[in-house]
């Protein structure tokens, strides 16, 4: 399925990218995430597993057991951000 990826704060700054499209075989927003890590570098550090990323689904504050649909919008972020 084809989703598009949004990163905000201090994970856009780590990964150098506000955003980006994915071709993925991922079903639920943990596994995504997973898959994310397994890319390494700023990726893994950025979103490795224990660290503090809340996740969005489609704009709406999500549980990473959620599932992912086609055309699907996923938004990571830090806990807090502030402007």
């Amino acid at each position: 399925m084809n989703i598009q990826l949004r990163y905000f704060a201090s994970i856009r700054e780590a990964l150098g990218t506000g955003s980006e499209a994915l071709k993925t075989e991922s079903r639920t927003l943990a596994a995504l995430r997973a898959e994310l890590v397994a890319r390494g570098g700023a990726y893994a550090d950025a979103l490795a597993p224990g660290r503090a990323v809340r996740v969005a689904l489609n704009q709406t504050m999500s549980e990473e057991s959620a599932a992912l649909t086609d055309g699907a919008e996923v938004g990571f972020f830090p806990p807090v951000t502030g402007g």
